[in-house]
């Protein structure tokens, strides 16, 4: 499949980019040396080869959850811009 500059018009329409015409040329190329790409992927035989989700195998990476002491809560708002009642206050982000 090749890329036309027919192609390169519509998909810039469709998603509102404005493609210069001297790089329509560089665009053209990079497009179809992608799809070239692409079908040689395309190409190489994968029927024996199992489906992986992580290219590196994963372990379980949860620690056990043990309770330690934690930060003083006066200690952790010392250093606050903002407080009230023993919490951080924030400036509203959400309008009404």
């Amino acid at each position: 499949m090749k890329v036309t500059e027919d192609d390169i018009k519509s998909v810039a329409s469709l998603s509102r980019l404005k493609i210069r015409d001297e790089e329509k040329a560089t665009v053209l190329k990079n497009l179809n040396d992608i799809l070239t790409y692409v079908e040689n992927l395309n190409s190489i035989d994968t029927a024996d080869i199992e489906p992986t989700t992580y290219a590196l195998p994963m372990q379980n990476v949860f620690r056990e959850d043990k309770v330690k002491p934690s930060l003083d809560r006066e200690l952790a708002l010392s250093n606050a811009p903002l407080k009230e009642d023993g919490y951080f206050k924030v400036p509203r982000v959400l309008e009404e």
